[in-house]
C-alpha cells in the first residue's frame, strides 16, 4: 500500500512543490515499470474507482408517481373518487364495478408507462457503457490500456496529443506538452507543461508541472504520475455543478410535443361537445349521471391524447441506437439519429476509414536508387530487392540503412512479437517503418542504446513532420548531438539544403540540392503517389555546439538546413467492402467526399478505385483552398469529390460551405484539430480506434471499427428508425381518431342508429369509460412498440434522403391517418347499428350486447390497423411475416380481449356478454375493412403514379 511519506508531506507541500523523484518514491511507484498489477488492484479497493459521482437518480416511487401526475389522469382519479362516493351514498348497484375497473386500468397504464421509461433509461445507460473511456498506463514494465475508472494513485500515465487527462497527476516527462485547461481555469490558451518543482504555493492555473483530470492535450506528449483520482481530483470537487445541466429537446421531440398539444386540444373540444350533447339529449338530472358523464369524457380524453408518444419515441430511438452499436456505430445523441436519416453528404478521411490502416512499406528511394520490400503486414520476415534481385549495392545499402535509421529514431511506436504474432503499439505508419527497418537488421532497442534521445518536437497536423534529438554515443565525438526528422516529403524537402550519398559513417558525401535535383526528387514523390503509395520523407543534421544548451526549449528553427536521406513509399490498401458501401451511399442520394492529407495523386488513385470520383474530375488541394474565398468555396463544394493535402482547419471550411448550401453533412475526424469540424458538422463522426479523446468528445457518433461501412450502416439504421417512428405515429393517431370519432358520432347519431338507453343505465354511449380505457391499454402499448422494431424497408437505401424541412407527419400522412380513422368509425358504428333494434339496420340485441360487439370490433379494427401502419405505399402482403413481434402483440391482444368477453368477473367489470362465433366472424369481417380500404388506396396511388409516368 502507498507509503505515508507523501501523505505526511502534504501537510506542508503538495506534489507540484516536490521533485519528481521524491513524488515517485513517496507513491512507491517506479519510473520504468510503474505499478505492478496486484498493487494496482489493492489501491483500487482502497481508493475506489476513478470516477466522478453520478447524478442522484430519481427515487423509484417518484418515477412511478410521475406516470399519474398529468392533468387528465388526475382529473380521472378525482372522477373515480366522486363516483365511489356517489355509489357509497346511493348503493344502486351491489358493487362499484365501473369505478374500480377504471382505477385498475389507470394503475396498469401507469405501471406500463413506468416500465417503458425504465426500459428506455436502461437502454441509454447500456449505450453510454459502450463508450468505454480508456487511458494508457505503465504497469509491470509494459504499456497497458485500462479503463479510466481503474486508474489509481501511483499509476504512470502516458499522455499523447488528443488525450483527455484521466486523473490529476504530476508531470514526469514533457515533450512540447501543452494542455487546454479552460474547463478548470477558464484559460483558453493552451498551457505549456514542464517537470521542474515549483518552490512556492501557487494556484491551479500556475501549476505548470501538474496535469488535471478532464483537461485536453493540445500538443506534445509526456508521462505523469497520478496523485489524485475520482472525487479527490480538482474537477471532482466541483462535479456537482457539472451535473446540473438542462437536457435540450431535439427537433423531433419538439414536433411531437406540438402534435400532442394540438391533438389534446382537439380531443378536449370534442369531449366537451359530446358531454353537452349527452346533457341535452338524455336530460341528465342526477348526481350519478353527471359523474358517469365526467368519467366517460375524461376517459375518452385520457385514451385519445397520445401521452405515451414520448416514451414510445424514446424506446424506438434507444432500440435503434443499440442496433447501430451492434453495427459498430455508437450514436451519442438522439438529435444525431434524426440527422442520420437526412444525411446528404459524407465527408470521410481516407486512411483507416476507406483503407485498412495496415501500412506496409513497399519501397525506399534514396539519392542512388530504389529498393523494394516484400513484407506483408507487420511481419518483418520479408526481403529487400533491387530491380528484382537481392540488394547488394553497398552505396545503396548504406543510404537505405541511413534513411531507416532516421525512421526508427524519430519514432514512438513499438513492434512486438507474441508467439510469432507481430503487433504494433502506436501509430500504424511508424509501425510499418519499424517492420522494414527490422527487415534490414536494424533493432530499435540497439539503436536507442547508441543514440540516446534527448528531446523531441512532436508531429502535428499543421507541421506535418516530427523531429528528435539524440546524443551519438557510438560516434567519434560522444558529445555530438544529431537531429532526425520524418514527415511529409514535400514539407521536409523544403527544409533540406543537401542530400546524403552513401552512409553517414564512412564513404559519405553531402551533395547540395540544386533546383534540378529538387525537381527530380519531387518527380519521385509523384511517381510513388501515382502507384497509390503514401510517402514519408527522412532527413537529418548535426546540431551545432552553440545550440546544445537550448535543447530544453527546442523549437522548429532546428529543423532547417537538413540533409535529405530519402523517401519511403507505403501502401494502405483500400478496404474491399468500402467500394460497395460507397456505391450504396451514392444510390441512396448521399454524396461521398474524400478528404485526406496525402498527396493528390495518391488521393486520386484511391478515389478512382473506390468510385468516389470519375476520370477527368479535379482534386482540390489545401493550397487551393487557402486561395479560395468563402463564396467561391460554396460553389466549389457542389462538385468536388476529393480534397488532398488538407489541414484540419480546411475541414471546417468545407463543412461550413456544405451547410451553407443546405447539405446535411457527416464529417469524420480523429485528431485534436478535427474537433471544430466535428462540432460544426450535423453529424461529427470520430474514430474509436485511431481517434483521440478530444475528437471522440466532440463527435456525435463514434465508429468502433473506424470503417466507412459503419457510417453507411448508421445512415441506413437512422432512416429505419425514422420510418419506424412514423409507423408508430400512423398507427396511434389513426386508431385514436377512430376511437374519438366513434364516440362523438355515436352520441350525435344515437337516435338514428337506435342507441337508446335502457332501464338502470345512467347515460347512453357506444362505449363505456372502462371499455375506452381498456382499448387504450390493450392496443396502444404492445402493438405500437412492435412497430418500433420493424425491419428496415429494403427500398429505403434506393431513395434520396428526406428533407429536414419535411415534417414528421406530412400532409399526405395526415390524410391517410384521417381516412383510416373514418373507415374505422363507419365500420364500428355499422356493427353498433346492426346489434340494436331500430336504427338504420334493425337488430335484435340489447344495449350490453351491442356495446360488447362495438367494443370488440374497434379492438379488432385497431389490430388490423397495425398492418396498415407498416407502410403507406407497400402492400401488407409483401412483408406479412417479417416482424414476429407484431404477431405476438396481436396474439396477446386477442387473448386478453377474449378474457374480457368470456370470463364472468371481467364481464361484470367491463359490462360485456359472451359472443357467439358468428358474432366474432361478423366483427372480424367489418373490422378488416380498415385493411382492405387502405390496400385499395395504395393500389389506386400506384395506378395513378403509373399513368403520370406514362404521360
Amino acid at each position: 500500500m502507498i507509503a505515508k511519506t507523501f501523505q505526511d508531506a502534504q501537510n506542508a507541500y503538495t506534489a507540484y512543490r516536490l521533485p519528481t523523484t521524491t513524488v515517485v518514491t513517496a507513491f512507491e511507484s517506479d519510473l520504468k515499470k510503474g505499478l505492478c498489477t496486484e498493487e494496482a488492484h489493492i489501491r483500487l479497493r482502497y481508493y475506489g474507482k476513478n470516477a466522478l459521482p453520478s447524478p442522484p437518480s430519481k427515487p423509484l416511487w417518484r418515477q412511478i408517481l410521475a406516470q399519474f401526475w398529468t392533468p387528465l389522469t388526475i382529473l380521472l382519479l378525482i372522477a373515480i373518487l366522486i363516483s365511489l362516493l356517489v355509489w357509497w351514498i346511493e348503493h344502486e348497484t351491489p358493487f362499484p364495478y365501473e369505478s374500480l375497473t377504471i382505477f385498475v386500468i389507470v394503475l396498469f397504464n401507469g405501471i406500463l408507462g413506468f416500465l417503458q421509461e425504465y426500459r428506455a433509461d436502461k437502454a441509454m445507460v447500456a449505450l453510454q457503457a459502450m463508450e468505454a473511456i480508456t487511458a494508457q498506463v505503465l504497469r509491470d514494465g509494459e504499456i497497458q490500456v485500462v479503463a479510466t475508472a481503474q486508474i489509481v494513485p501511483g499509476d504512470i500515465l502516458l499522455i499523447e496529443e488528443g488525450d483527455i487527462i484521466a486523473a490529476d497527476a504530476r508531470v514526469l516527462e514533457a515533450i512540447a506538452l501543452r494542455l487546454i485547461e479552460g474547463a478548470l481555469t477558464g484559460e483558453s490558451v493552451p498551457v505549456s507543461k514542464h517537470t521542474a518543482p515549483i518552490g512556492q504555493k501557487v494556484s491551479i492555473g500556475d501549476q505548470r508541472n501538474m496535469v488535471f483530470c478532464g483537461t485536453a492535450v493540445a500538443a506534445g506528449r509526456g508521462r505523469a504520475l497520478v496523485t489524485e483520482t475520482g472525487t479527490r481530483t480538482q474537477i471532482g470537487q466541483i462535479a456537482g455543478s457539472l451535473q446540473r445541466r438542462v437536457e435540450k429537446k431535439t427537433p423531433l421531440q419538439k414536433e411531437l410535443d406540438r402534435v400532442g398539444k394540438w391533438l389534446g386540444l382537439l380531443v378536449m373540444g370534442i369531449a366537451i361537445m359530446m358531454s353537452l350533447v349527452i346533457l341535452l339529449v338524455d336530460r341528465i338530472g342526477t348526481l350519478r349521471e353527471l359523474v358517469a358523464i365526467l368519467l366517460l369524457v375524461v376517459s375518452l380524453a385520457v385514451a385519445a391524447v397520445p401521452e405515451g408518444l414520448t416514451a414510445i419515441t424514446t424506446i424506438v430511438l434507444s432500440l435503434g441506437m443499440q442496433r447501430m452499436a451492434q453495427r459498430n456505430a455508437i450514436v451519442r445523441t438522439a438529435s444525431a439519429v434524426e440527422a442520420l436519416g437526412a444525411t446528404t453528404v459524407i465527408c470521410t478521411d481516407k486512411t483507416g476509414t476507406l483503407t485498412k490502416n495496415e501500412m506496409t512499406v513497399r519501397t525506399v528511394v534514396t539519392p542512388s536508387g530504389r529498393v523494394d520490400f516484400t513484407n506483408v503486414g507487420y511481419d518483418p520476415g520479408g526481403h529487400a530487392v533491387q530491380a528484382g534481385q537481392p540488394l547488394n549495392d553497398p552505396i545503396l545499402l548504406g543510404e537505405v540503412t541511413a534513411a531507416l535509421r532516421a525512421a526508427i529514431l524519430a519514432n514512438n511506436a513499438v513492434l512486438r512479437s507474441d508467439n510469432g504474432l507481430w503487433t504494433i503499439q502506436g501509430d500504424p505508419t511508424e509501425g510499418a517503418l519499424l517492420v522494414t527497418a527490422q527487415t534490414m537488421g536494424l533493432q530499435k532497442s540497439s539503436l536507442e542504446d547508441c543514440f540516446q534521445r534527448l528531446t523531441e518536437i512532436p508531429f502535428s497536423s499543421e507541421r506535418k513532420l516530427m523531429s528528435t534529438v539524440h546524443k551519438d554515443r557510438g560516434g567519434i565525438d560522444s558529445e555530438q548531438k544529431v537531429l532526425y526528422s520524418k514527415g511529409a516529403p514535400d514539407v521536409l524537402l523544403a527544409r533540406c539544403t543537401s542530400e546524403q550519398i552513401g552512409s553517414e559513417h564512412g564513404g559519405t558525401c553531402m551533395r547540395p540540392l540544386t533546383a534540378e535535383r529538387r525537381h527530380a526528387i519531387r518527380a519521385v514523390f509523384e511517381e510513388l503517389a501515382a502507384d497509390a503509395l503514401r510517402t514519408i520523407g527522412m532527413a537529418w543534421r548535426v546540431i551545432p555546439e552553440e545550440t546544445s544548451p537550448a535543447l530544453e526549449q527546442m523549437s522548429e528553427h532546428l529543423e532547417q538546413e537538413l540533409i535529405w536521406l530519402g523517401v519511403v513509399g507505403m501502401i494502405d490498401p483500400p478496404r474491399p467492402e468500402a467500394a460497395m458501401s460507397i456505391k450504396q451511399a451514392q444510390q441512396s442520394g448521399v454524396r461521398v467526399i474524400m478528404i485526406t492529407g496525402d498527396h493528390p495523386i495518391t488521393a486520386r488513385a484511391i478515389a478512382y478505385e473506390l468510385g468516389v470520383m470519375q476520370q477527368g474530375e479535379h482534386v482540390v488541394t489545401g493550397l487551393e483552398l487557402e486561395q479560395t474565398s468563402d463564396d467561391r468555396l460554396k460553389e466549389m463544394v457542389r462538385d468536388v469529390a476529393v480534397y488532398a493535402r488538407v489541414a484540419p482547419h480546411h475541414k471546417l471550411r468545407i463543412v461550413q460551405a456544405l451547410k451553407a448550401n443546405g447539405e446535411i453533412t457527416a464529417m469524420t475526424g480523429d485528431g485534436v484539430n478535427d474537433a471544430p469540424a466535428l462540432q460544426q458538422a450535423d453529424i461529427g463522426v470520430a474514430m474509436g480506434r485511431a481517434g483521440t479523446d478530444v475528437a471522440r468528445g466532440a463527435a456525435d457518433m463514434i465508429l468502433l471499427d473506424d470503417n466507412f461501412v459503419s457510417i453507411v450502416a448508421a445512415i441506413e439504421e437512422g432512416r429505419a428508425i425514422y420510418a419506424n417512428l412514423q409507423k408508430c405515429l400512423r398507427y396511434l393517431l389513426s386508431s385514436n381518431i377512430g376511437e374519438v370519432l366513434t364516440m362523438f358520432f355515436g352520441v350525435i347519431l344515437a337516435s338514428t342508429i337506435g342507441l337508446i338507453g335502457e332501464a338502470g343505465t345512467a347515460i347512453v354511449a357506444p362505449l363505456l369509460a372502462t371499455q375506452i380505457l381498456w382499448i387504450n391499454l390493450l392496443t396502444d402499448a404492445g402493438p405500437a412498440l412492435s412497430l418500433g422494431v420493424d425491419p428496415p424497408d429494403p427500398r429505403q437505401m434506393h431513395r434520396p434522403p428526406r428533407s429536414q424541412r419535411h415534417p414528421l407527419i406530412s400532409r399526405s400522412m395526415w390524410v391517410s391517418i384521417s381516412i383510416i380513422g373514418v373507415i374505422m368509425t363507419i365500420g364500428t358504428l355499422f356493427i353498433l347499428d346492426m346489434s340494436l333494434p331500430g336504427g338504420l339496420i334493425p337488430g335484435n340485441g340489447n344495449l350490453r350486447f351491442a356495446q360488447t360487439m362495438t367494443f370488440t370490433t374497434l379492438v379488432l379494427a385497431q389490430l388490423f390497423n397495425i398492418f396498415n401502419a407498416r407502410s403507406d405505399t407497400l402492400s401488407v402482403f409483401h412483408t406479412l411475416l417479417a416482424n414476429r413481434w407484431v404477431w405476438l402483440a396481436i396474439l396477446l391482444s386477442l387473448l386478453l380481449q377474449g378474457a374480457v368477453v368470456y370470463l364472468p368477473f371481467l364481464g361484470n367489470a367491463f359490462h360485456t356478454v359472451p359472443l357467439h362465433p358468428f358474432d366474432w366472424l361478423l366483427s372480424l369481417t367489418v373490422a378488416s375493412t380498415v385493411l382492405w380500404g387502405q390496400e385499395m388506396a395504395k393500389w389506386g396511388r400506384h395506378l395513378l403514379k403509373g399513368k403520370n409516368m406514362v404521360k
